[in-house]
C-alpha cells in the first residue's frame, strides 16, 4: 500500500498533551531525535544519553512490530486449535459409530456359527484387521444375506471415513504445534526487546532523564503546532465546501431542482449511520484513556494499539481483524487530507502501529510499553511515519 503524505484538514481547537513525568517520558520515547542536542561522547564507556534514546526508540519500534506478529500468530493458533478440537470431536463420534457397526457384524457371525449356517471359519472374521479383507472371499460372501452384506458395506465405509478424519486430526495437530512454536518465538522476541530497553534506560542518570523529558516536550509542542495548522486548513476546506454546496443548492432551486439537491451528499461526507458508528467508536476509545499499554492485550483493563482500535469499533457494531496488518485492509483508504473522526491512522512502513482519529490532527491510541492510552497528535513522531488512513465504516 502506498503511503499518503498529504496533510489532513480539520476543525479548530487543539488539546495540547500534558507533559508526563521525566521517568515516564523517558520510558515512552517513540519519536525521532531531530531536536536532540548534539551527542556527547561518553568518557566512562557508557552509552551517551542520545545513544540510549535512539536505541530505546528502535527497540520499542521493533517490539511493536513483533507484537503485531505475536497477535497474528496467536489468532492463527486459536483458529487451528478450534479446528483440531472439532476434528477430534468428529473422530470420537465416528469411532463410536464404527464400534456399533463392528458389534453388529460380530452378532451376525456369532449367530451363524451357533446355528451352523456358516462355516466355522466365519468366526475368524472377527479377528481380521479389515472385515472387507475377509468378506472379499467369494465363497464366504455367497453365504451372506443381503442384510449382512449391507452391514459389511456400512462398516467398511465408516472405517474409511474414520481413518481419514484421524489423519486430518493428526496433520492439524502438527500444524497447531508448529504455530505454537511460532507464537512462543514471537513472544520471546517482544520480551527480549523490552528487557533490553529497560536495561538501557536504567543506565541513565536523573539529569539525563530530565533532559530527555525536555526534548520530548519540544517534540510534543511541534506536533501540536502541526496539528493546529492542519486544523485551520480543514476548517477552510469545510467552509469552502459549504459555500459550494450552498451555491449549488441555490442554482438547483432556481431551476426547479431544489428537491434533488436537498437529498444529495458530498462524496467525501459520511452518512449519518457511519457518523454515528464513528462517534460510538471514539466514545469507547476515550473511555479507555489512562489504561496501560500491554502488548497482546485486547481489554478491558489494558490494550495494545490494534487491540484498542478493534475494541472501539466493536463497540460501534463493526468487526475489525485483530492485527494492524489486517486492519489496514478492512475498509476504504482515504487521503490524510480527508481524514474524518473514527478513521484509523496507520504508522510506519511495516504498518505496525494504529490510532483512531478524533479530528483536529489528534488521535486516541495505545502508544507502547510504559505508556497509557491517551490523546495525542498524529504527528507525535513526525509526518514521515504516517503510512495511511482507513475508514472502517
Amino acid at each position: 500500500m502506498a503511503s499518503h503524505r498529504k496533510r489532513p484538514s480539520g476543525g479548530a481547537g487543539i488539546r495540547k498533551p500534558a507533559l508526563a513525568t521525566a521517568a515516564l517520558t523517558s520510558v515512552a520515547l517513540l519519536s525521532q531525535t531531530a531536536n536532540a542536542a548534539p551527542s556527547t561522547p561518553s568518557t566512562d564507556g557508557k552509552p551517551s544519553m542520545e545513544e540510549v534514546e535512539k536505541k530505546v526508540d528502535d527497540l520499542y519500534r521493533q517490539a511493536g512490530s513483533a507484537t503485531e506478529k505475536y497477535n497474528a500468530a496467536k489468532e492463527t493458533t486459536g483458529k487451528q486449535r478450534r479446528r483440531v478440537d472439532s476434528l477430534l470431536d468428529e473422530v470420537a463420534k465416528r469411532t463410536e459409530r464404527l464400534n456399533k457397526a463392528r458389534e453388529k457384524l460380530g452378532s451376525f457371525a456369532a449367530a451363524q456359527y451357533r446355528t451352523g449356517a456358516a462355516a466355522p471359519d466365519t468366526a475368524t472374521f472377527l479377528l481380521a484387521d479389515t472385515p472387507q479383507d475377509y468378506f472379499d472371499q467369494a465363497q464366504l460372501m455367497s453365504r451372506l444375506t443381503k442384510r449382512q452384506k449391507n452391514a459389511v458395506d456400512d462398516y467398511v465405509t465408516e472405517q474409511s471415513a474414520t481413518m481419514k478424519k484421524r489423519q486430518e486430526a493428526t496433520e492439524s495437530l502438527q500444524t497447531l504445534t508448529d504455530s505454537q512454536h511460532d507464537l512462543q518465538a514471537a513472544k520471546a522476541t517482544v520480551q527480549k526487546k523490552l528487557a533490553t530497553a529497560r536495561e538501557l534506560l536504567s543506565t541513565l542518570t536523573a539529569q539525563e532523564k530530565a533532559r530527555l523529558a525536555a526534548i520530548e516536550q519540544q517534540k510534543r509542542e511541534e506536533a501540536a503546532r502541526k496539528a493546529a495548522e492542519l486544523a485551520k486548513e480543514q476548517a477552510a476546506a469545510q467552509a469552502k465546501a459549504q459555500q459550494q454546496s450552498s451555491a449549488s443548492s441555490d442554482t438547483s432551486t432556481s431551476t426547479g431542482s431544489a428537491s434533488d439537491s436537498s437529498t444529495s451528499t458530498s462524496p467525501s461526507s459520511p452518512t449519518s449511520s457511519s457518523s454515528a458508528k464513528a462517534a460510538n467508536a471514539i466514545a469507547f476509545a476515550r473511555a479507555q484513556i489512562g489504561k496501560p499499554y500491554v502488548w497482546g492485550a485486547t481489554g478491558p483493563g489494558s490494550y495494545d494499539c490494534s487491540g484498542l482500535t478493534q475494541a472501539a469499533w466493536k463497540a460501534a457494531g463493526v468487526s475489525l481483524p485483530r492485527t494492524t496488518y489486517d486492519q489496514v485492509n478492512a475498509g476504504t483508504t482515504v487521503s490524510l487530507a480527508n481524514a474524518q473522526p473514527g478513521d484509523l491512522v496507520f504508522f510506519y512502513d511495516d504498518v505496525s502501529h494504529v490510532g483512531i482519529y478524533i479530528g483536529n490532527g489528534m488521535m486516541i491510541h495505545a502508544p507502547k510499553p510504559g505508556a497509557y492510552v491517551r490523546e495525542e497528535s498524529i504527528y507525535y513522531g513526525g509526518e514521515s511515519i504516517i503510512h495511511s488512513v482507513v475508514r472502517p465504516a
